[in-house]
């Protein structure tokens, strides 16, 4: 029957430790075996057993000891025995060395073939013991911040990181030129360990601003700047050049703004660099943009959006024809929604072509056209050019101007899909935008299948987050229900290795317009934005400040957060 040769074992075990009757093992184990996982990993995330007790029944039958490592801390001798990739991919945390033999904390300790690899990496005997691999993940996590917030410039020069460029073979030429002047293998590690300090701790942007007496180095951590430790005010013009070398940019021009790009490999990922520099009175400022294709969200579904939110974009993005609209300010996870739209709709039969400005994440499967206005390729010239090459789906990089607009609409009403972004502040104020634009009322009431509004919300930290009193004056001001709250614990940030500023990661909050008949004729008969929203609202559109109150109530930010990017009116 191709069962799991442990499970007649291991399910008397459960039985009789973790409280699971025999009909819920055996239902189990039919899903477990059709969809091909191993029952003890299927229990567990399906929530039938417990991830300590399944820790507990498998270290019973295996013979190996269970550990707890949610607070456990392992000497830095040990961490220094095992690739730090190799611990984040198999789940593995050493804990203690014994003449020749290692005990490790692992998370499957099935994995035969990984364990026989640690034995040959370190030359010891790997005894395995059992844990909780939720908790493995949040040690290492937490043990990895902790490397990387010590680092100073000293360290970042000694270290020798590997951190390949992928952008031609011409670079190492310009390269050599280069390190006569620039001290050589000092600043190359120096760039290398900025490069992977950003991707270590989730940077999307990296600053390096030259000041007076000193080089400021900052990275962007979900959302906000954090302060780094910078190079040497004497190596700044070296650090710079670096920059413009793997870029490709011109080093001997310090007066005009670059823009450039390249990618690199590092940490066991490719990742795309977006490079501007800017002419200052101190020097240049260098700000470097990562784009990781591995955090794009492979469907809408993996947004972790509201019920309503993902219902109507499901709809929308299903439609054969119209325009459907995203709107917010720079910085709030547009290019994101959209890239997860067209993964979504990606396949084989339909014909997807972008024009971006740029083009920050290059997929799979989909025609992608880089605007370039000093030649005359501007969203409405391409988007003219694209309308010929026979599209299903059209992806508007920015509508900015009357002519774009226009033809987005005309393309949307001949029989396209059409999706693109817009700059305003909620989702019926891009209906009002349109028409400012000269977009004819009947014309966008036909067209325009939806319109959405988003923000991202820093998600607080689950590991140190603390409870907090509801603050009535706080209610008052933003005009929010003083009974709101009633019942439900909220929380503000605290402080951990893990996260050091309270808060880890972010996510989406949307305001999502589906248009109806009523919403439609009073487009048509020029309704104004209150109006437009009043009807929304009565159709089940959640306003952007009701989902980020509701991300409070749920426990995922504080009150001051959600207030921070969605307002208080």
């Amino acid at each position: 029957m191709g069962k799991n040769p442990y499970s007649g074992k291991i399910t008397d075990i459960l039985i009789r430790t973790a409280g699971v009757t025999p009909d819920a093992l055996a239902a189990a184990e039919e899903r477990a075996l059709k969809k091909g996982e191993r029952l003890e990993k299927h229990l567990v995330e399906h929530g039938v057993v417990g991830a300590e007790a399944m820790v507990l029944a498998l270290s019973e039958y295996l013979g190996l000891a269970p550990m707890n490592v949610k607070h456990f801390t392992p000497h830095q001798h040990l961490l220094e025995l095992i690739p730090r990739e190799m611990m984040k991919k198999q789940m593995i945390v050493p804990v203690a060395r014994v003449a020749k033999q290692l005990s490790v904390a692992v998370s499957d300790p099935f994995d035969l073939p990984g364990l026989d690899e640690l034995a040959s990496i370190t030359g010891l005997k790997v005894v395995p013991m059992v844990a909780v691999e939720g908790d493995i993940a949040e040690l290492l996590g937490r043990l990895f911040a902790e490397t990387s917030q010590g680092l100073d410039m000293e360290e970042l020069m000694r270290d020798d990181s590997d951190v390949q460029i992928l952008e031609g073979d011409s670079e190492e030429q310009s390269l050599d030129e280069m390190l006569e002047t620039a001290e050589g293998a000092p600043v190359i590690r120096m760039v290398n360990m900025m490069l992977v300090e950003a991707l270590r701790t989730g940077a999307s942007d990296i600053h390096i601003e030259p000041m007076e007496k000193q080089v400021r180095l900052r990275y962007r951590i979900d959302g906000k700047l954090v302060e780094r430790p910078g190079p040497p005010k004497n190596l700044q013009n070296a650090v710079i050049s670096r920059v413009k070398i793997m870029s490709d940019l011109d080093i001997a021009e310090r007066r005009v703004p670059q823009d450039g790009r390249f990618n690199i490999k590092a940490l066991g990922k490719e990742v795309d660099l977006r490079i501007s520099i800017l002419p200052t009175v101190h020097g240049e400022k260098v700000v470097m943009r990562t784009l990781d294709k591995t955090t794009l969200s492979p469907s809408l579904s993996a947004l972790g959006l509201d019920p309503y939110s993902e219902r109507c974009m499901t709809h929308a993005i299903a439609q054969p024809h119209g325009i459907i609209l995203v709107t917010g300010p720079t910085g709030s996870g547009k290019t994101t929604t959209l890239y997860s739209c067209l993964q979504e709709l990606n396949q084989p039969d339909v014909n997807i072509i972008t024009c971006e400005d740029p083009v920050e994440y290059q997929l799979q499967g989909v025609n992608q056209v880089q605007m370039h206005s000093e030649v005359g390729l501007t969203f409405s010239s391409a988007l003219r050019s694209i309308l010929r090459q026979d599209p299903d789906i059209v992806l508007v990089g920015e509508i900015r101007d009357g002519e774009t607009a226009e033809i987005a609409i005309k393309a949307a009403l001949t029989g396209h899909l059409v999706l693109s972004t817009l700059h305003t502040n909620s989702a019926p104020g891009a209906v009002t935008r349109l028409i400012d634009m000269g977009i004819e009322p009947f014309m966008l009431g036909s067209a325009l299948v939806l319109a959405q509004a988003q923000r991202l919300y820093r998600k607080l930290c689950p590991a140190c987050k603390k409870p907090e009193p509801v603050a009535p004056d706080v209610l008052e001001q933003n005009h929010i229900d003083p009974n709101f709250f009633d019942g439900v614990t909220l929380y503000r940030p605290g402080s951990c290795p893990r996260c050091t500023s309270g808060f880890k990661g972010r996510g989406a909050i949307m305001e999502v317009l589906l248009l109806n008949d009523d919403i439609r004729n009073a487009i048509i008969r020029g309704a104004n934005t209150a109006e437009i929203f009043k009807l929304g609202l009565d159709a089940g559109m959640v306003s952007l400040k009701q989902a980020g109150l509701t991300r409070v109530k749920d426990g995922l930010t504080s009150l001051a957060a959600s207030i921070e990017v969605t307002g208080g009116d």
